[in-house]
């Protein structure tokens, strides 16, 4: 280091603005040496220092001044494993991992021929499952739905839905008001086993009777349900407790036909056990009474049929239900007695992949007023529906589907005012269009002979309805 330090002080010398004699190239050369020397003694101390132990105060004299030097060199750098000793990040919380979506759809119908208003006590062409279809309507909002869903924990879930276009009637002499807000969906899930396994809700949620009855609107085909099927849950849902047991086997294939873009009825198990207060969706119990309700499904893959069945699923199964049920009066309030109300349905579906076809039928009893003794009985119900369609996955107006669909009803309408007698024949044509993800187009044609939905009124009105549909996704 002592000849560094000379080299330093010789090319200060050579440099200062002295008197001196003019140095020669050839001393200027010997300084550069010297100076590049220097800088590789520097760098060797450094290193040397980096990886030495600390100099302590017994040290010899002659390290001071290399002392020195070294501390005015930067820093070393920093530990390369520093960065296993920084924590991981913290799991989100709860309120971070809840997602917001939901759908809208707007409605045209519009009634070409039939029956669109009749004289007193005979039926006009009206439809229990839309409101909108009157001999004076045009555009309407079906649905306004947001749904809150999300993991509050490692093992439980939290599933929110409310519609903000219900109709509410009576509120101005007799005329309806729409685009209220009600609750649909408001339950939690402990879920546990390999994939979620097994389920168990509490809430107000959808009751699994009726494959039809639990496949949402959003996916839903036909723009309605059915009449025989959706009698037995109107609005679909209810306040109470149910299990639900999906195998690893059965999840991997309704997984694979979900990603292949088919209209699932979400996972609501292959199997389900469930009780409810069965008084039906936004009613007050009105007994002591708990309405059962059993369900198996079950989805068979034909690929060990040959190639032409490779990817097809077949799926089948059926549900159950005990209640006791406790129509709403005419004259106001519900009945005093409590009406048996126990029904069966069995399904079955072949996913389009091109071409499906799906089913439904239910038998059972139900309230129904018995016209001859002008009073509510417990009368037998029966009927369904078959619905093929065909799967076009690209074309230059994107993915669409069409397809027909036959319905048959003939049984009360347990939450109308008196469980008023359906009786209902219907077919209906139409096509889904769905040119891009978040919007889908529906239109359709059905011709229609139905019983209206009023016990005052008797007879099947006839008629041929044109419909349209446009639903926004996001």
């Amino acid at each position: 280091m002592t000849r560094v330090l000379t080299a330093l002080l010789g090319f200060s010398a050579l440099t200062a603005p002295a008197a001196a004699a003019e140095p020669t190239v050839a001393e200027l050369q010997r300084q550069i040496d010297e100076l590049k020397a220097m800088v590789q003694e520097l760098k060797a101390a450094q290193r040397g220092t980096a990886a030495a132990p600390p100099v302590t105060a017994a040290a010899p004299p002659a390290t001071a001044a290399p002392a020195r030097a070294v501390a005015a060199a930067p820093p070393a750098p920093a530990v390369q494993h520093a960065a296993a000793d920084v924590p991981s990040p913290k799991g989100k919380a709860w309120y971070e991992r809840l997602t917001l979506r939901g759908y809208t759809q707007m409605r045209l119908n519009a009634i070409v021929s039939g029956d669109r208003t009749a004289p007193a006590g005979v039926s006009r062409l009206r439809s229990v499952q839309d409101s909108g279809i009157t001999d004076q309507n045009n555009f309407s909002l079906r649905r306004v739905r947001l749904v809150l869903q999300g993991d509050l924990g490692d093992n439980v879930s939290l599933y929110l839905q409310p519609d903000f276009a219900t109709v509410v009637n009576n509120q101005s002499a007799n005329e309806r008001r729409e685009g209220f807000g009600q609750l649909r969906d408001a339950y939690v899930d402990l879920h546990w086993g390999q994939d979620d396994e097994f389920r168990l809700r509490f809430g107000q949620s959808k009751v699994p009777f009726g494959w039809e009855n639990l496949q949402s609107s959003s996916n839903r085909l036909a723009l309605d349900r059915t009449d025989a099927i959706n009698s037995a849950t109107p609005g679909e849902r209810d306040l109470g407790i149910v299990a639900y047991y999906t195998p690893a086997h059965v999840s991997r294939i309704w997984k694979r036909l979900d990603k292949s873009g088919q209209k699932l009825f979400g996972n609501y198990g292959a199997f389900g056990l469930a009780l409810y207060n069965g008084q039906g969706i936004a009613r007050t119990e009105t007994n002591n009474n708990l309405m059962t309700v059993a369900m198996a499904t079950w989805p068979f893959e034909l690929d060990g049929l040959g190639s032409a069945f490779a990817g097809q699923v077949v799926e089948i199964g059926g549900s159950a239900m005990l209640n006791k049920y406790q129509p709403e009066l005419r004259s106001g309030g519900v009945s005093a007695t409590s009406f048996d109300d126990n029904r069966v349905v069995v399904h079955a579906m072949l996913y389009p992949q091109p071409f499906g076809i799906q089913a439904e039928w239910t038998w059972g009893r139900g309230p129904e007023f018995d016209q001859p003794t002008n009073r509510i009985a417990t009368k037998s119900l029966n009927g369904g529906y078959i619905q093929s369609m065909f799967r076009v996955k690209h074309s230059p107006l994107g993915a669409f589907m069409p397809f027909a669909r036959w319905q048959y009803y003939r049984g009360g309408w347990k939450s109308g005012l008196n469980a008023p007698r359906l009786e209902t024949d219907e077919i209906e044509f139409g096509v889904e269009f769905q040119p891009i993800k978040p919007l889908e187009l529906t239109l359709s044609y059905s011709h229609m002979k139905r019983r209206e939905a009023d016990e005052r009124r008797s007879g099947q009105a006839e008629g041929d309805l044109i419909r349209a549909q446009v639903q926004f996704n996001y």
